[in-house]
């Protein structure tokens, strides 16, 4: 009796410690398991792992596209536009297209040199590298663009209205208004657009190099605060054309 009293004993007292909702394994069990706000372990870790993952879902999901294929169409239309400028040689559609082009230029540049560079070298490396991904490529598209339009109109509309010709009275302002354009066309092509792909090209490696990518987005801030400077040159020579 004694022996069968001692098995009903023991086997109510392990079908209590199994009960649904019940920490086993004692007081250090039960602690845990208050500590752990009533999750078992299991489903903690399961969170945890969660967490994580959701953490680094951003740099995994991070898409870099060189060339944004819907900006594409625009740039064929713009340039388009420009070929009929040209061909039909109105006034009317070179002053617009030189306006136009030339404006939008002059302000992405000063934008760009004395208000977005100083914001992008003031933030974590995580926040600029997700910045650049999306702004960069839609300057790939954008800047090439406005300095064709600038240029090929400009030159056009000079020749339209004489003002190439040694005897114009404007010819010594056209032929500065030349230069400082010009070398600023030498560094959106030569500095700016490649230090933009360099970029774009080094994120889209499984592994970037941080270190890389600090030094050409430098030399994308420096070089366009140079060009915003020297726009401001052309805004004077422009003005002083106009009166």
């Amino acid at each position: 009796m004694a022996a069968a009293a001692r098995r009903i004993y023991d086997a109510g007292k392990a079908a209590g410690s199994e009960r649904p909702g019940r920490p086993a394994g004692g007081p250090m069990a039960r602690r845990t398991h208050v500590e752990l706000g009533g999750l078992p372990m299991a489903d903690m870790t399961s969170a945890a792992r969660g967490v994580v993952a959701a953490t680094a879902e951003p740099a995994d999901a991070l898409e870099v596209r060189v060339v944004p294929l819907w900006g594409l169409p625009l740039v064929a239309a713009a340039l388009a536009g420009l070929v009929a400028a040209v061909a039909s040689n109105r006034l009317w559609a070179l002053d617009f297209f030189h306006v136009v082009g030339g404006g939008l230029w002059t302000g992405i540049d000063l934008f760009v040199g004395f208000i977005v560079g100083p914001i992008i070298g003031r933030l974590p490396v995580p926040a600029r590298t997700a910045f650049s991904a999306r702004f960069m490529p839609k300057m790939v598209l954008l800047m090439p663009t406005l300095v064709i339009i600038t240029l090929v109109a400009g030159w056009q509309l000079a020749r339209h209205e004489g003002t190439i010709l040694l005897s114009n009275s404007h010819h010594s302002w056209v032929v500065a208004s030349m230069v400082v354009v010009g070398i600023m066309a030498v560094i959106a092509i030569g500095f700016l657009e490649p230090a933009n792909l360099g970029v774009l090209f080094e994120l889209r490696k499984p592994q970037p190099n941080g270190e890389l990518i600090g030094r050409l987005m430098r030399r994308f801030i420096y070089t366009a605060g140079i060009t915003g400077a020297m726009q401001v040159a052309t805004l004077v020579i422009m003005t002083r054309l106009a009166t």
